[in-house]
């Protein structure tokens, strides 16, 4: 019948709907790791221009891991209702089918059930496109505090250290811009210990606070 490519689209834009949100949880092993060596105090000479990797402090910033930890089980809740409204429109689609293909239905039935169908799809997509969009702003969120909280340790930590500047790194094989430099001037331990006993800090105030509410 004339709804057979109609059906195939709806099972392809259902697959692709639930692939988007999926995709926006599978973001973990680029800024996960193992735990990084214990820091140790930095070593570099007041004036000089020092660095620090920045996946290792993403990686090892308790901070940064909490706040992912909350956005990935958003998006894992989100993934599984995505996924449970398209196996459900899945299944309806493949019930049409198989009345088609039985003939179990008339033409006039089936242009009326494909008229549903194709109404269903489009909510579906337009729930997903939704739920794709909430989920890329709560990671953009996420990025944007533990951006901020790292800028504000550094501005406060250079002024500190009386460093002339601090470039960030990023990379293994070929690190850039550092690819190369004392290892007196990699202040990366110094930066995820110090960052590190700043949050624990701020959680125990913070806690404190809630207490005497």
């Amino acid at each position: 019948m004339k709804n057979t490519p109609l059906i195939l689209s709806v099972i392809a834009l259902v697959a692709v709907a639930v692939f988007g949100i999926i995709s926006l949880t599978g973001n973990k092993s680029a800024v996960s790791g193992e735990a990084g060596s214990e820091g140790a105090a930095a070593t570099a000479e007041k004036g000089a221009i020092v660095y620090f990797n920045l996946d290792r402090v993403l990686n090892e910033y308790d901070m940064a891991n909490d706040l992912r930890s909350v956005v990935e089980t958003k998006a894992q809740g989100i993934s599984e209702e995505v996924n449970r409204r398209g196996a459900k429109l899945q299944k309806d689609v493949n019930s049409f089918q198989e009345k088609i293909n039985k003939g179990l239905i008339t033409r006039s039935v089936a242009e009326a059930q494909g008229q549903k169908l194709e109404e269903q799809r489009n909510a579906f997509n337009e729930y997903a496109n939704q739920k794709n969009q909430e989920i890329a702003e709560e990671q953009q969120v996420m990025m944007n505090n533990i951006g901020d909280a790292i800028k504000s340790f550094l501005d406060r930590y250079i002024a500190e250290m009386h460093y002339a500047m601090i470039i960030t790194t990023q990379g293994d094989i070929l690190p850039a811009p550092v690819a190369a430099a004392d290892s007196s001037l990699d202040v990366t331990d110094d930066i995820i210990t110090r960052l590190n006993d700043e949050y624990v800090k701020s959680k125990s105030k913070d806690s404190g606070k809630s207490s005497a509410e």
